[in-house]
């Protein structure tokens, strides 16, 4: 920490940038908060600007698990930290979604000491792959904390989501209305882009469960132990050139590390990465199935729609068959109305009385002769 400690104060006499917050935070649990811009930051840690951009809360990118030579970047939802073999930096560690973070960094990081009390950080790295120790690497410890918390928080969001979800539908479905169709649409939308935050975190965990060798590049205690000893000096990577490279995990300095434990020894980050993909999964069938439940509403909201609709043409059939009927009928009143002389009126005054009788029940019977035929073609319901 004292070294570190020189080495900022070496940095922060050439600040140009703006200063962010972070905290760094060691094996032993010990933490200092830093107030330095991105360039402190780069040399400290000696990460490249392309790799530290991913981390900017200006810019919009996605959930991202970066491995390098010497740190492992992580952009997860509100936790942007950068690992390495002995610290773990956290931007933002005063936001009230990150103190949480922070708090179970610092319980879980520090590590029962050895008995010699001597050259612990070196000695455990080494004693890690030599299957001497039965905890995990530093950065695997730091690792799981941000994956644990990454998932219960998305976890948490989708309960949420589902505690507001399930009353809006049975209440649309109850009562389709304009306000709860806006509820829906809202809800509708949240539910949309949490699915693809989760699910970007997913198919990171994915990607690298897939590939042994990305793994094998996450073991940084592996590597520092290969590079520190003096039979590997001369293989040792070169981390300059590692930024420069444009894969997502550099592969070109695999080298003695990968020689000497094998390409296919990652059982422990396996084990760790399988369990929290397994939380993440079920994260997003929580999604789905409030997915399914939603299109299942809007089905039967449609069908309810189309049943109304069907039920207004009915009506539509009825009132134009009536208005037909109802013109016959006032186009013979209107004919006996007109000033037409005519012989038969004086000698049979109650003429005209069946005249609007027989007319009417004309009408009348046509009237049902086109519902009953409408009936027959199946053109209005029984």
């Amino acid at each position: 920490m004292a070294e570190i400690e020189l080495k900022l104060q070496a940095i922060n006499n050439k600040k140009t940038a703006i200063s962010r917050s972070w905290i760094l935070l060691d094996r032993d649990g010990r933490d200092m908060v830093l107030d330095v811009d991105k360039y402190a930051i780069m040399r400290l840690v000696e990460i490249h600007a392309r790799d530290l951009r991913i981390m900017d809360p200006l810019l919009s990118y996605p959930s991202t698990i970066l491995g390098r030579e010497k740190v492992i970047v992580l952009n997860l939802e509100h936790i942007k930290a950068i690992i390495t073999a002995e610290e773990v930096l956290v931007r933002d560690p005063m936001d009230e979604e990150v103190v949480p973070v922070v708090e179970e960094l610092r319980r879980r990081l520090p590590v029962k000491v050895n008995v010699t009390g001597q050259g612990q950080g070196e000695e455990e790295s080494c004693a890690q792959d030599g299957g001497e120790e039965n905890e995990f690497p530093f950065e695997f410890r730091a690792l799981e904390v941000v994956l644990e918390a990454t998932c219960s928080f998305l976890d948490a969001r989708t309960r949420e989501l589902e505690t507001n979800v399930y009353p809006a539908l049975d209440e649309l479905t109850s009562k389709i209305s304009s306000r709860n169709l806006d509820k829906v649409r809202k809800l509708k939308s949240a539910m949309t882009r949490l699915t693809n935050r989760v699910h970007k975190i997913r198919e990171e965990l994915e990607n690298l469960l897939d590939d042994d060798d990305d793994m094998a590049e996450l073991y940084l205690s592996r590597k520092l132990c290969v590079s520190s000893s003096p039979s590997s000096s001369s293989e040792g990577p070169n981390w300059h050139h590692s930024p420069n490279q444009g894969s997502k995990i550099h592969r070109s300095s695999r080298g003695s590390a990968a020689t000497l434990h094998g390409e296919n020894d990652v059982e422990e980050l396996e084990m760790l990465l399988e369990a929290y993909f397994i939380q993440i999964d079920g994260t997003l069938n929580k999604l789905t199935t409030v997915r399914e439940y939603i299109d299942d509403t809007e089905d039967y909201i449609n069908i309810q729609l189309d049943n109304h609709r069907n039920q207004l043409i009915q009506l539509e059939l009825f009132l134009s068959s009536g208005t037909v009927c109802l013109s016959i009928y006032s186009l013979v009143a209107a004919i006996f109305g007109m000033n037409i002389p005519y012989t038969w009126r004086e000698g049979h005054g109650y003429v005209f009385k069946w005249v609007v009788i027989l007319t009417g029940m004309a009408c009348g019977t046509f009237f049902l002769s086109i519902v009953s035929y409408a009936r027959r073609k199946g053109l209005v319901g029984s």
